[in-house]
């Protein structure tokens, strides 16, 4: 019997994926939301933790796990995301996160059961459509420390306080946010943060 545990931040949606895993036989199908997300996988120890790329959160959790074992959720849980070709940022963050499945949210629900069998068995499982995605996942425009400055903007922050989250001058978190500008094609400073979210970069 394969433990399945689906995270997602709605609860309707949440609810389908189970019921729509639970027709398997072989599957065991859990499922929680993000605040519990870290206590159902230490109790639960499923083979495989399902996770939306598009949920908010979704990033959080992927960058909250240890540096060792296969993936942010614990040693033993593998990991598979529901994602689209159009977000490479949210794929490449997924990767770095060492998640062993790739479904294609726009695919069928055939593809979700044979993806989770493969990565219960330890084996990586990509769906074509999201090839592409990977290739612009591998041409991240970025740096570490253009995205961290971004990122912040993003969340509201002004120069000043960029600067000093960063321990960097305002002269050098203005030249980030031009070079992430230039970078992404960007008009200026909101269209640059708009077409980062709109890639899952930020």
């Amino acid at each position: 019997m394969t433990r399945v545990l689906v995270l997602h931040s709605v609860g309707l949606l949440r609810s389908a994926l189970t019921a729509l895993l639970r027709s398997e036989e072989s599957f065991d199908v859990f499922s929680a939301g993000w605040s519990a997300a870290t206590t159902n996988t230490e109790s639960l120890q499923p083979d495989v933790c399902v996770v939306d790329l598009d949920c908010p959160g979704a990033a959080a959790l992927l960058e909250g796990g240890p540096e060792s074992g296969r993936g942010p959720l614990g040693a033993r849980s593998s990991l598979l995301v529901l994602a689209t070709a159009g977000r490479p940022g949210a794929l490449r963050k997924a990767f770095e996160a060492r998640a062993l499945g790739f479904v294609d949210k726009d695919g069928s629900p055939v593809r979700l059961v044979r993806g989770i069998r493969k990565v219960a068995k330890g084996e990586r499982f990509v769906d074509e459509s999201l090839a592409f995605g990977f290739l612009e996942a591998s041409r991240m425009p970025l740096t570490a420390r253009e995205l961290s400055v971004l990122a912040r903007a993003a969340a509201g922050e002004s120069i000043a306080e960029i600067a000093r989250g960063l321990h960097l001058s305002n002269g050098t978190v203005r030249n980030y946010m031009a070079a992430v500008t230039r970078k992404v094609g960007a008009r200026n400073r909101i269209d640059a943060i708009r077409i980062s979210q709109g890639a899952g970069w930020v």
